[in-house]
């Protein structure tokens, strides 16, 4: 089986607070190491009231502290929100830091709305930053091998593991014209999972990073007891990203809420429809579908993602799986 990893997007649930999500995340990065999980991602959201994954360097450097091997790294850092001097300085702090345990994990996509989107890049158009993405990361790269103009200091030298991340063909395309890994957003752009990683093998080129192309997909797998209690765990996390898609992003509702909730037939489609993407049942169930995603996707590592309300069901979720597939501490 392929190595299996944790995308956490840090959820803050209804009845609890930023604190409270934080700590749980504390907590289940050191699960996922004594599970064996082989890396473990935080993302980079803003103006989410649901998430509390805003600062991924910040988190990285937090959850680095309280864990001792297991790779921690950004899925992703979104490149057009920053100045790539400052994401060379905080990366090339934390594998200063953390020596071999570094991923710095890039997006294109903000991340967020256009009005958070000009407010983080003031100074500079809305869409500049997605614009003149390759040369952002061509800046990002040179100051980490220290032939850039500028002196970066401490990323000269202490340059973390590079991956590219995406959702549709065109990172892909980069990140197999640099020879560089590629990670997935199966999560949330599942129709476009295998036309993307067709594109990133057929454009791969050797590199000193690799000689084969190497390809991670995320995808959202919640795993309880039984179908039906995987099931009922699933729907807050359903419900979360209907209103998000609605334009009304808020808690993660609690499973008394998502109870409650008056679904009309258009809300009902909707979420069907993305369970039926995603990967939800007893540690059986979930085993037949990780095993057949990995072997469709043909991909090297899967990262998974568990959207629930209660961080103790998040956390079994994980222990499920790993017994399930057979997933024990690596050798580091």
């Amino acid at each position: 089986m392929v190595p299996l990893s944790v995308l956490d997007l840090v959820p803050v649930g209804s009845g609890s607070s930023a604190t409270d999500a934080l700590a749980g995340s504390t907590r289940l990065v050191r699960r996922a190491e004594e599970l064996g999980f082989h890396r473990y991602w935080v993302a980079e959201h803003h103006a989410m009231p649901g998430i509390a994954s805003s600062s991924p360097a910040v988190l990285i450097a937090h959850l680095a502290a309280h864990s001792s091997s297991i790779r921690l790294g950004s899925g992703g850092v979104m490149l057009p929100n920053h100045q790539p001097l400052v994401i060379a300085e905080q990366f090339g702090t934390l594998e200063a830091l953390h020596p071999g345990r570094i991923d710095l994990g890039i997006g294109r996509a903000p991340g967020t709305d256009q009005r958070t989107a000009r407010a983080l890049r003031r100074g500079q158009a809305p869409d500049q930053g997605v614009d003149d993405f390759p040369e952002q990361l061509t800046e990002l790269s040179a100051y980490f091998r220290g032939d850039a103009p500028v002196l970066a200091v401490p990323a000269t030298g202490n340059a973390p593991a590079m991956w590219l991340l995406g959702s549709s063909g065109y990172s892909a395309q980069v990140a197999g014209m640099l020879g560089i890994p590629f990670a997935f957003a199966h999560h949330f752009s599942s129709e476009n999972t295998l036309p993307a990683l067709d594109l990133y093998r057929r454009t791969f080129r050797p590199s000193p990073t690799l000689d084969e192309p190497y390809s991670m997909i995320a995808a959202n797998v919640l795993c309880a007891e039984t179908d039906e209690e995987a099931m009922r765990l699933s729907m807050p996390g359903a419900l979360s990203f209907l209103n998000l898609r609605l334009g009304r992003p808020g808690l993660m509702p609690s499973l008394a809420e998502t109870e409650a909730h008056q679904w009309t037939e258009a809300e009902r489609a909707f979420v069907d429809d993305r369970l039926s993407q995603q990967i939800i049942g007893s540690p059986e169930t979930a085993r037949k579908g990780i095993e057949e995603l990995v072997d469709r996707t043909g991909v090297d590592e899967l990262m998974i993602t568990t959207q629930t309300h209660s961080p103790d069901d998040r956390i079994r979720s994980y222990e499920l799986v790993a017994d399930a597939m057979g997933v024990a501490p690596l050798s580091r």
